[in-house]
Formats: structure tokens, sequence, C-alpha cells
């Protein structure tokens, strides 16, 4: 049993989000799954807006403390500071404060598009046997998403991370989001965003993705046997 907890489900990319940044700091870590749409009243107690994950040190709660914090971005902080190397938070105070609006534009604008636009209408009706609602998710990746990810393109301007020099928590957001859509969808980010694609590839390569994204494919593929072309 290691010191860090978190409680939700792979197949929430903020999930991953904060799995990813353990992985990339070495720091063992177990994930408990916690059903978001009906939660137990502990986890309401621990989580008031009822939203994964919430991590959990053992190590502090064995001291008297709650040991809790809900909130990926809170959580991620917490992580960094607890264990600062390799350093996940930019390499300047400038690529610093960079790395978080990146990380806040991930976890809001690109998340409700893609998640609430692509995700949710493939994946959810496929779990509850009845047929994805292709449409909708087409519209998003014509009609809503390309802004987004205009914007992204223009930020790496070439480079190989979104925020200094090195790889941080800003190319981690960026990375679960538009790996949450290739868990449904069939999609060629190269055709329109060369400099994007290319920085997932980058991010995949890393392999600090992989153990949870596994998870996450395998609940999907289960449901959703064939990712849907967009």
């Amino acid at each position: 049993m290691n010191d860090i907890v978190l409680y939700g489900s792979p197949l929430s990319p903020f999930v991953r989000k904060a799995a990813a940044l353990l992985e990339e700091k070495g720091v063992g870590y177990d994930i408990e799954a916690v059903d978001v749409f009906n939660p137990p009243e502990w986890f309401v107690a621990i989580s008031p807006l009822k939203r994964i994950p919430v991590l959990r040190d053992r190590s502090i709660a064995a001291e008297g403390v709650d040991g809790t914090i809900p909130d990926s971005s809170a959580l991620c902080a917490y992580i960094e500071r607890k264990h600062p190397e390799p350093a996940c938070f930019g390499d300047s105070p400038f690529a610093h404060g960079r790395a978080l609006w990146i990380e806040e534009f991930a976890d809001t604008t690109l998340a409700a598009a893609g998640g609430l636009g692509i995700f949710r209408p493939l994946a959810f009706p496929a779990m509850q046997g009845k047929p994805p609602e292709v449409d909708k998710a087409h519209k998003t990746w014509a009609e809503d998403l390309p802004r987004h990810y205009d914007y992204l393109e223009a930020e790496l301007a070439g480079r190989d991370w979104l925020a200094g020099a090195s790889f941080s928590i800003a190319d981690i957001a960026v990375a679960v989001q538009l790996m949450q859509i290739t868990l449904v969808a069939e999609v060629d980010f190269a055709a329109r965003w060369p400099g994007l694609a290319a920085h997932l590839e980058r991010c995949l390569a890393r392999g600090t993705f992989d153990a949870v994204y596994a998870k996450a494919e395998k609940f999907v593929r289960r449901a959703l046997p064939e990712r849907v072309a967009l």
C-alpha cells in the first residue's frame, strides 16, 4: 500500500493528470474507484463539489490529520511541493505562471469542449447499450475544437514544450485532454496541427501516461470496440 491514494476513475482525464505527474516523479500511488455519479457520503465529505480526483496522503493521515486534497490542480501543486524533483511546474518564474495558465485552459476549455462534445456523446451511450451520438461528436470536432487547437499550435510555435524549455504540468494537462478524445475517436491532429500532434507524441514517448491510460482504454473498449472516425 502506497502513501498516496487517488480516489476516482482512470476514465477521468483529471485522475490521469495526477497519475502522470506522480509517474513522472517516480512516486508510488494507488487508485481507489469512486462512482462520481453516485458518490458515497464519505467521499462527499472530502470532496464537497463531488468531483474526482481526491488525493489522500496516508503519511499525513497517520499523523491524525485528514490528509485529503480535492481538485486535480490543487493536489498536483501539493505533489510538486512534496516531491520537487524533477521539477514539473516551469523552469523559471515566467514559465511557472504560463504552466499554470495552460493547465487551467486545458482543465476548463479543452475539457468542456472535448469531454462534453466528443467523449460523452460517444462513450456514454455505448456504455448504456445505445448508439453513440456521432453527429454531435462530428460537429464538435469540426466547429468547436479547432480554435482551441489553433491557440495551442501557436503557443508551441516550433518549441518542444508549452511552458518554458522543459516538460511541465502544462504539457500533462493538455496531453490528457487530447487522449480523452483518442480513447473514443479516430482523429488526425497532424493534418491541421502538426506541432500539437508532435507535442502529444513527445508526451506519450515519456511513458508516464501509459499505465492509467491502458486501464481507461480497456474499460472503454468493452463498450465501444472501435474508435469512431471523425
